[in-house]
């Protein structure tokens, strides 16, 4: 539905997640210089941070993967399943590139100010215009270069913000803010971009695949606005109850970023795949109709699980070990697949409740540290 793409201007938000990233980072890093730390031990610690939480997303992840193969699943659906399961995968190797790098984007951000700023973004225009011009072939993949460029100008951006007066006037946040929608309009209007901040199948152009200059200008927007209000965020969350309610959500962040998608994929195998529930037209007023009770049901399988999860799994492994200690591994002279199948299970159960615990825990405890 064409009128949708609007909506992706306000749910497109990874350019507030890498402003806030490099506002962490520069305070994080600072402290790790004061107290005589080194580069390489800080880096490690970074990536530690990021790959703890997604090595414990894909334990369960490939872990299902693997028995739905052994039970003969179509190829192919296989394949579309897996895809989905990591196609938030695309933030990781970005965001881990800019923080290893860091130490020296924060020695430019030192001693260039905004100026720093101004080359990254002069770089990524430059990167887009060629990919226009080129097309496809290896010019074209030049724009990969824009994963690193576009996205680090927000990260030094966030550096600016924890500098506070010292880079950034109080009117900074609005100029930033309008005229990068200025921008974005400009370039959605008059040139060849479209207006989808997503990745929208058909698309001779994305905004996204690689990072384009409207994107850049729409991250300039995005940003200088969190500029313009976070004085008034941060007057709002002095009270310590306030805070409390906020920061639950800052130690689960990278959590529901790595899982988000798996109530979906859950709920279209129980509900679609089995013909349980009508396949109406996109957009149409039936499939409109279905969305309320959809939103929900995805609700209730994202929600907080784990307890259930984490019995179930308990269960179904103690009754395979059970079984097999009376029985043997082989009763029959071969496996009894149905006891494999079901330790198996109880095993990825268990470990999917254990690792989304872990990930919250990991993830709150860099949200403590870095503060």
């Amino acid at each position: 539905m064409p009128w949708t793409q609007w909506l992706t201007l306000v749910f497109q938000i990874m350019p507030v997640f890498f402003l806030a990233g490099g506002y962490a980072a520069a305070g994080s890093w600072s402290r790790c210089r004061a107290e005589g730390g080194t580069a390489a031990g800080w880096i490690r610690g970074r990536a530690l941070r990021l790959l703890l939480p997604t090595g414990a997303y894909l334990v369960p992840a490939l872990g299902g993967l693997l028995i739905a193969a052994a039970f003969g699943t179509d190829p192919a659906l296989l394949g579309m399943v897996g895809w989905a399961l990591a196609m938030q995968f695309w933030f990781l190797p970005v965001y881990l590139t800019i923080s290893a790098l860091t130490p020296w984007l924060y020695a430019l951000h030192r001693r260039w100010g905004l100026g720093s700023v101004m080359v990254l973004a002069a770089a990524g225009i430059g990167v887009d215009m060629v990919v226009l011009g080129a097309g496809e072939g290896w010019a074209g993949r030049v724009g990969w270069l824009n994963y690193l460029l576009v996205w680090a100008v927000a990260y030094q951006l966030g550096f600016a913000w924890r500098d506070g007066g010292r880079t950034v006037r109080p009117w900074f946040g609005a100029v930033l803010a309008a005229g990068g929608a200025a921008g974005y309009a400009a370039l959605v209007g008059f040139g060849p971009f479209p207006v989808s901040l997503v990745l929208v199948s058909g698309e001779e152009v994305s905004n996204t695949d690689p990072p384009s200059v409207a994107m850049l200008a729409w991250l300039l927007a995005q940003c200088g606005l969190c500029l313009l209000l976070a004085p008034f965020a941060e007057r709002a969350l002095r009270p310590v109850r306030r805070r409390r309610l906020v920061e639950p959500l800052g130690r689960v962040s990278m959590t529901l970023y790595l899982w988000h998608m798996v109530p979906v994929l859950v709920a279209g195998a129980a509900f679609y795949l089995t013909d349980l529930a009508p396949e109406p037209g996109v957009g149409s007023g039936a499939w409109w109709a279905w969305r309320p009770g959809w939103i929900l049901l995805l609700a209730a399988i994202g929600g907080p699980w784990r307890p259930a999860v984490l019995v179930a799994g308990l269960a179904a492994t103690v009754w395979a070990l059970v079984h097999w200690a009376a029985q043997g591994l082989a009763p029959n002279g071969s496996p009894d697949w149905p006891t494999v199948l079901a330790f198996t299970a109880g095993a990825v159960l268990v470990g999917a409740a254990a690792t989304r615990w872990a990930a919250a825990e990991a993830t709150g405890a860099a949200v403590r540290q870095e503060g």
